[in-house]
């Protein structure tokens, strides 16, 4: 074989590698939302928490941590064993596993879990901050009622609880398998109340940096904190 030929089939078995990577990434990314927004969303999540006050030696409870879009850089800026991520979809925690492999962070030995009840999360340390991003919106009032008790339960005094959701009372609508839930504000608040923990509306996505040109950047962030005297 010629050595113009070695090195073309070379280029082209380089480029069939990448491109099955892209394919891999595409199917794995459209599990959390449209592929084209992973970068800016998973950007997002990053630096909204870190503005917010997350440092290197807390810990986090990502709930809905789906394929470890927004937990990947998460994972790699706090202390091993500080990321705590919970997942119903076995799916996309398979996807999750092997975007931390191919990312090379597994010695950060993040704790990810795959369960739909609330109820059976076992933390076992205090949590600083506590994260759903775009996940309470698909799920029905008692899972999310019974996620504010886990985090009232685990979040230490200081900490907080940041949840971005649709606020309206209008038609339910859909996205894949789940639900997409709008609720008023006053849900939220005697949720909240009902676990000792204090609701403050900080804005909506697009106020917050949110991608541009992304519908979902219409929501609003809420933040959760241990209410007086908790």
């Amino acid at each position: 074989m010629s050595a113009l030929r070695r090195v073309l089939r070379r280029t082209a078995a380089r480029a069939r590698r990448r491109l099955s990577r892209r394919d891999r990434a595409s199917t794995r990314h459209a599990l959390v939302g449209p592929a084209s927004l992973w970068a800016e969303k998973r950007q997002f999540q990053f630096e909204f928490l870190v503005a917010h006050g997350l440092r290197r030696e807390h810990r986090l409870l990502d709930i809905g941590c789906g394929t470890l879009r927004g937990g990947i850089p998460l994972i790699d800026y706090l202390e091993a064993g500080h990321y705590f991520g919970i997942e119903p979809r076995k799916e996309a925690l398979d996807e999750a596993y092997k975007e931390l492999a191919e990312t090379g962070l597994e010695g950060k030995s993040p704790t990810l879990i795959n369960t739909a009840e609330p109820g059976d999360v076992r933390i076992g340390v205090p949590i600083d901050f506590a994260w759903a991003y775009s996940a309470l919106i698909h799920m029905p009032d008692e899972v999310v009622d019974a996620y504010m008790g886990l985090v009232a339960r685990i979040l230490s005094e200081r900490g907080a609880y940041y949840a971005n959701v649709i606020i309206g009372d209008g038609p339910q609508e859909s996205w894949r398998e789940f639900p997409v839930v709008p609720r008023t504000l006053t849900q939220y608040e005697r949720m909240a109340a009902r676990h000792g923990l204090a609701l403050a509306e900080l804005g909506t996505l697009k106020a917050l940096g949110y991608p541009k040109d992304s519908p979902s950047g219409h929501g609003t962030m809420l933040q959760f904190t241990p209410a007086d005297g908790r």
